[in-house]
């Protein structure tokens, strides 16, 4: 009896991992649904099954770190511990190269899930969430490391470059239909749009509001991006959408009270807003030669929960 009684504790311990790993997943687009990371997981091994391997791993190794930690229960169980290693995880992958890429993108999980830890102190008495930003923090750091430690291999993808010889090309092909399947890829660095379908598929598994949310950000980035005269390459490659879908997720439905009548308005706003973000962000980062990741969507998305502390109603 005592056996099955262990037996069942084991069974039942694993089980809620990899429901908690799951639902970190899925947190990476501020959503708490088993079926909706596994879904999302689907679509990052169908595009590469290291990459699925590489972010369910990452994923566990944040959710156990909240466990073995000693982290609220509930927290971890939502996944809240798994969403960053994930990104950071799938980052350094894709990013570093050599023999030791797999083994830092793992690390580098790691210590984003004891960064989540630290800012969810520190940003606790603000009441403002941590969002992506230590996924940003960490992801940003190591690429930076690679200049000063030779284990660590960036691609030949991230190189800096001199704004003064900086030349602005809008030209290019229009693709509003891949557009509209790359920008929601592109939160988790895919760009292809069959993989973007199934990433609609899984935020629709965990309610319209999610789906409608996402494709109302996507829309706004891709005409706001076009209307400013972006570069079409990248606004059809999705890189002024994948911001835009965690904002306006984030303003108009996850983090909105009752008394925020004006928030679906605001979260199509916000959407907006993050495409000169993006751009300047993504400017600044030029001669470092580091990619922008998340950071809009952080940037924006708190500029709008900090100022509902003095305009309850935005």
């Amino acid at each position: 009896m005592q056996k099955n009684n262990n037996a069942t504790l084991t069974e039942g311990t694993f089980l809620s991992l990899i429901s908690a790993s799951l639902k970190g997943i899925s947190q990476v687009i501020l959503i708490e649904n088993v079926i909706t990371g596994l879904i999302i997981l689907l679509s990052l091994t169908i595009y590469s099954y290291y990459l699925g391997v590489i972010a369910l791993i990452s994923s566990i190794i944040g959710t156990l770190i909240g466990k073995l930690g000693g982290a609220d229960e509930d927290s971890v169980n939502q996944g809240l511990f798994g969403y960053n290693s994930v990104l950071t995880g799938i980052a350094l992958t894709l990013f570093l190269t050599g023999p030791s890429r797999f083994v830092i993108a793992l690390v580098g999980a790691a210590v984003a899930a004891i960064l989540t830890a630290a800012l969810m102190h520190v940003m606790k008495n603000i009441a403002i969430p941590i969002l992506t930003f230590p996924f940003i923090v960490v992801t940003w750091f190591t690429l930076l490391v690679s200049y000063r430690l030779e284990a660590f291999q960036l691609t030949t993808g991230l190189v800096p470059q001199d704004l003064a010889n900086w030349e602005l090309n809008i030209a290019g092909a229009t693709n509003w239909l891949e557009g509209t399947f790359t920008g929601i890829g592109q939160i988790f660095f895919l760009d292809n749009p069959y993989c973007g379908a199934l990433l609609f598929i899984a935020v629709f598994w965990a309610g319209w509001k999610f789906g409608l949310f996402a494709i109302l950000g996507n829309g706004v980035a891709l005409l706001t991006s076009y209307g400013l005269g972006g570069e079409h390459s990248l606004i059809f490659m999705g890189l002024y959408g994948y911001n835009a879908i965690l904002t306006c997720i984030a303003v108009a439905l996850v983090f909105r009270e009752d008394r925020h009548s004006f928030a679906p308005i605001s979260g199509i706003i916000a959407a907006c807003v993050t495409v000169p973000v993006t751009a300047g962000v993504t400017t600044w980062l030029l001669p470092y030669g580091l990619p922008a990741l998340t950071m809009p969507f952080v940037l924006t998305t708190w500029m709008f929960l900090g100022a509902r502390k003095v305009l309850p109603k935005l």
